[in-house]
């Protein structure tokens, strides 16, 4: 059934959102994938969810099997009354990915690198031009358009999830860069002696933020997961709300690196807000109390000391929001 669209303030004068350019008032198809899902989308021009379908992503497997998995997601799509009016495509995906060449490489999927997706994509999606940005700028994307950044000129916004992704609104216009992953906070080391990052590098956001770092250093330190087994970031989060000390600073320290890691992008551009999302956002105050003082500590130049920090609004939707919006976006040549 088509769900509705999240609500959200009315932008400021002066302020446009990303991107509803209406090129077109029909559907166009999103892709969300990253390294436990690939979900598909039909979105209309309001940002209401007309059909979807969803496959979990066969990440440590072959190039071949992980697209074959693409291909259902489209392929159930195509059976909605919906799919011969959609003119376009925008895909969402775990990165790094180059949009100029039209190729992904995603830290999470070693399957995959440097391959053609977008191409593979048009020839299943019967030619339908396609667009594609890193999932940092897609749910940057869905927050500017309909969620908590709407109406702000300079904002990041970043997915903490199994990795940790970002974007930017610069000037009160989506920017996602030439190979469309600028913002990718999760890739600034902010430990520069820190554990080795799938990326290549060391120190990483991602390495000490994203949801399964967060449940290993725990473990590492001596929590122990209920009866249930559950090793998860949102079990850690659970006993981090009841008090468990090793559950409280290993939290505590995912939320010191991400505040060091908004706090540089705040001083390098200049944002005001930081809007935070995906799965490990969903821990509330335990994460978001810990980061609000980090940025304290962290954003210490007069032009930076402003800086909020807020929960996403558009919810687990906003890759597929979001790649609906660059699509749009990408049609109207904006």
């Amino acid at each position: 059934m088509p769900s509705a669209a999240p609500s959200a303030a009315a932008p400021a004068p002066g302020t446009p959102s990303t991107p509803p350019a209406a090129a077109s008032s029909g559907p166009v198809v999103a892709l969300d994938i990253g390294g436990t899902k690939i979900a598909g989308a039909l979105v209309d021009a309001g940002g209401r969810i007309l059909a979807r379908s969803r496959r979990d992503t066969p990440a440590r497997e072959d190039a071949e099997t992980v697209f074959a998995a693409v291909a259902e997601v489209l392929d159930a799509l195509a059976a909605s009354p919906h799919w011969d009016a959609a003119e376009a495509v925008g895909i969402g995906s775990a990165g790094p990915v180059d949009a100029a060449r039209g190729t992904v490489s995603p830290v999470n999927v070693p399957g995959w690198r440097a391959f053609p997706l977008v191409e593979r994509v048009r020839r299943r999606a019967g030619g339908r031009p396609v667009t594609l940005v890193g999932d940092g700028v897609a749910m940057t994307a869905a927050e500017h358009w309909l969620g908590a950044a709407r109406g702000r000129a300079n904002a990041l916004c970043l997915v903490v999830s199994t990795g940790v992704g970002g974007g930017l609104v610069l000037d009160g216009r989506l920017h996602p860069g030439p190979t469309g992953n600028a913002g990718h906070i999760g890739h600034l080391s902010v430990d520069l002696d820190g554990d080795p990052c799938a990326c290549g590098g060391r120190g990483c956001v991602e390495r000490i933020a994203a949801g399964p770092h967060i449940a290993r250093r725990a473990l590492d330190q001596g929590w122990r997961p209920g009866p249930d087994g559950d090793t998860s970031a949102a079990a850690v989060a659970e006993a981090a709300r009841a008090g468990h000390p090793v559950a409280v600073a290993a939290f505590e320290r995912a939320a010191r690196a991400l505040a060091a890691g908004i706090a540089a992008t705040a001083h390098l551009v200049e944002v005001d807000i930081a809007v935070v999302g995906g799965g490990v956002a969903g821990a509330g105050e335990v994460l978001f109390a810990p980061l609000r003082r980090g940025l304290a500590d962290y954003a210490t130049l007069s032009f930076a000391r402003g800086l909020t920090v807020v929960p996403a609004a558009t919810g687990t939707d906003a890759g597929l929001l979001g790649a609906a919006a660059a699509a749009r976006a990408a049609a109207a040549g904006s």
